[in-house]
């Protein structure tokens, strides 16, 4: 992740006064009538587009939330946080703004890095992230190892040049290495084949694979992770309703998919959650993958295949896929 001396922006709003006043979100909620989102600006998981609307996975999940919560009509505002790389700038004032959100989508690091553990609780994982490597298409091989000599470019303590290192050790295999200091000038690097390979986080990876530069360069992600590491749906502290209301969403979102056999129950039926004391009457689930759809239509149109990014699952798979999502289920 790009975390180096970058500063997570608009998190700190996160750790104060609002999510001291975090009980009774569903309440609080259901009066704005209106479900407030965040997370970081990321190809296919939140985008910002020209007239300001942001798309992407971590924004149907909010959406998800908000029908669960208000019902068929919720609202759902999703903003998303940047970073900046001015080191004496605890975050940048312009995405400050009055409250909180109810659902932040982040990772590990940047929660650390933000100082909010102690304001956070951790929810369900929504996407496996992942360090991938980038090649020309007709690069001769598929596997990391392939690259056992090539001139390698990454941006120096980056956490994609530490997986990188951590994967040439483990494969007894060595390059040349290629090292940036700033993202810009190692895609343009790459795009004019200085170096013949790339490494970085994969959205930035399949990002980039849309942009072929002046050379119109074409080309392929290397299927195999350097290192794989989870975004979560994080919820304030103080209010343990919330969480699991935000946890059971999601969890029956992701379970959706899961097809029924003569054996084991299939779709939301394996995951039968009905609790009145947080307004999740029997129906809520059906509303809202009608709503939304399952974690496979989400994936599918904001990073696979009806997307522009075209990933394939990989590691945000189901687990008996060859994944790593296993939601709670009724067995």
């Amino acid at each position: 992740m790009r975390v180096s001396v970058l500063i997570l922006v608009a998190l700190v709003a996160l750790g104060g006064a609002g999510i001291a006043q975090a009980g009774g979100v569903i309440d609080r909620v259901k009066k704005e009538g209106v479900v407030h989102c965040g997370g970081m600006e990321q190809p296919g998981l939140a985008m910002t587009g020209d007239a300001g609307k942001v798309t992407g996975l971590n924004v149907d999940l909010c959406r998800a939330i908000a029908v669960a919560v208000l019902g068929p009509d919720g609202r759902a505002d999703f903003h998303t946080y940047g970073f900046v790389s001015d080191e004496t700038s605890m975050f940048n004032h312009d995405l400050v703004r009055d409250g909180t959100d109810e659902v932040a989508f982040l990772t590990g690091s940047q929660v650390f890095d933000a100082k909010l553990a102690g304001k956070l609780v951790p929810g369900p994982t929504v996407f496996y992230d992942s360090t991938n490597v980038i090649v020309p298409a007709n690069f001769p091989g598929d596997r990391f190892k392939d690259l056992a000599g090539a001139k390698v470019c990454f941006v120096i303590g980056s956490s994609a040049h530490r997986a990188m290192e951590a994967q040439l050790d483990a494969q007894k295999i060595d390059f040349q290495r290629f090292k940036f200091s700033e993202y810009g000038e190692m895609e343009d690097a790459y795009n004019v084949q200085h170096c013949q390979a790339m490494v970085d986080e994969v959205t930035a990876l399949a990002q980039l694979r849309l942009e072929p530069g002046i050379n119109h360069l074409v080309s392929k992600i290397l299927p195999e992770p350097l290192s794989v590491f989870p975004i979560m749906a994080f919820t304030g502290t103080e209010d343990g309703q919330w969480a699991a209301l935000v946890a059971w969403t999601l969890h029956s979102v992701i379970r959706s998919e899961i097809p029924e056999t003569p054996w084991l129950a299939g779709g939301v039926a394996a995951i039968p959650v009905v609790a009145p004391e947080l307004g999740l009457e029997a129906g809520w689930q059906q509303r809202v993958i009608a709503a939304v759809g399952t974690y496979g239509d989400i994936f599918r149109r904001n990073l696979g295949t009806d997307s522009p990014f075209k990933l394939d699952r990989g590691v945000n798979a189901q687990a008996a896929d060859g994944g790593l999502f296993l939601a709670p289920y009724s067995e």
